[in-house]
C-alpha cells in the first residue's frame, strides 16, 4: 500500500461479536415481565397449591419404605448425637409425655397446624403482600421440592420406631388422632420420610415470613416462637430428631436461593403492591 492511501480496517466478523439487538430485546423483555411482581390470581393460586400439596404427598409417599436402611441411618444419627453430647430426644420424650394434656396437645399441634398456619401465611401474603406473595411462595415450593429428594436418598426411621421400645409413641399411647405415620393412619403415609422436617422447613417459613413483614412487634415474636414450638413438639413427640430439623432449615435455605436467584433479591424486599397494570415493577429493595 502507498503511502497517502486511507487505510481501510475490514469488517468481516466484528458483526459477530456484537449481539443481535433484534433477539436479544424481546428475550431480556420476556425474562423481566417473569420476575417482575404480579398481581396473584386467587383461582389460579388455589389450584396450584391444591395440585402441588397433592404432588408433594404422592411422589413422598411413592418413595420405597426402606425399613432396613431407614432404621440403620437412625441408629447412626441416634449415635452420632450421643456423640456430640446433645442426644435429648429420649429425655424431653419421656419428661413431657408424663403430662397427658401437655402431651395431648402436642399430638394435635403437630397434626394439625402443620397445614393451617402455612396456608394462613399463604393467604395473608395474597391480600396484604401481592408484589411478594410469588416470591416467597416460590421459596416454600423450592423447599418442599428438594426435601423430597432427601426422603428418597436418605429414608430415615423417627424415633419413635427405633426398635428397643426406649421412646414412646405418644400418638398410639394416648389414642389420639395425630401423626399420620402413626395409628390407623400409617398406611397412609412413608414413616421412613422422616429427614428432613418439613415440620421445620414449613414453620420456619411461616415464622420468618411473618418476622419481617408483620407491622405489630407481638405478632412478629409470635412468628419466632412459632417454629421454635415446633420444634420441641417434633422431638416431643418422637416424629423426628433434632438434626431432622437441622435438615429443614438446609432446605429452607435452599429455597431463599433459589427465589434470590430468580428475582434477584430476597423476596420480602420486593415491593408490597403490585404496579399498574402495563407497568412493569422494579426488582429494588422497598421498605414494608
Amino acid at each position: 500500500m502507498s503511502m497517502g492511501e486511507p487505510t481501510v480496517t475490514p469488517l468481516e466478523g466484528r458483526d459477530q461479536a456484537l449481539p443481535d439487538p433484534v433477539t436479544a430485546a424481546p428475550r431480556r423483555r420476556r425474562l423481566d415481565r417473569l420476575r417482575s411482581p404480579r398481581r396473584p390470581r386467587l383461582w389460579f393460586e388455589i389450584l396450584l397449591v391444591a395440585v402441588s400439596y397433592w404432588t408433594y404427598s404422592l411422589v413422598r409417599n411413592a418413595v420405597p419404605e426402606q425399613r432396613a436402611e431407614a432404621l440403620r441411618n437412625a441408629d447412626w444419627i441416634w449415635r452420632l448425637e450421643h456423640s456430640l453430647g446433645l442426644a435429648v430426644e429420649e429425655s424431653v420424650n419421656h419428661g413431657v409425655n408424663s403430662v397427658t394434656w401437655l402431651i395431648v396437645s402436642m399430638n394435635y399441634y403437630y397434626a394439625t397446624l402443620h397445614f393451617i398456619v402455612t396456608l394462613a401465611v399463604l393467604v395473608w401474603l395474597y391480600r396484604s403482600h401481592p408484589g411478594r406473595y410469588a416470591a416467597t411462595r416460590l421459596v416454600l415450593f423450592a423447599t418442599t421440592a428438594v426435601a423430597l429428594v432427601g426422603y428418597y436418598l436418605y429414608p430415615l426411621a423417627p424415633p419413635r420406631l427405633m426398635p428397643g421400645g426406649d421412646f414412646v409413641d405418644t400418638v398410639m399411647v394416648h389414642q389420639t388422632w395425630g401423626s399420620m405415620a402413626s395409628g390407623d393412619l400409617k398406611h397412609m403415609s412413608n414413616q421412613y420420610a422422616a429427614m428432613p422436617s418439613m415440620h421445620i422447613g414449613w414453620s420456619l417459613w411461616c415464622g420468618l415470613t411473618v418476622f419481617a413483614l408483620a407491622k405489630l412487634p407481638w405478632v412478629r415474636i409470635l412468628g419466632l416462637l412459632y417454629p421454635t414450638a415446633t420444634l420441641v413438639v417434633i422431638v416431643a413427640t418422637a416424629n423426628h430428631f433434632w438434626l431432622d430439623a437441622v435438615g429443614g432449615v438446609i432446605c429452607l435455605a435452599f429455597g431463599f436461593a433459589v427465589a434470590r436467584v430468580w428475582y434477584g433479591t430476597l423476596p420480602y424486599a420486593l415491593p408490597r403492591r403490585v404496579p399498574p397494570k402495563g407497568q412493569r415493577g422494579p426488582l429494588l429493595p422497598t421498605k414494608a
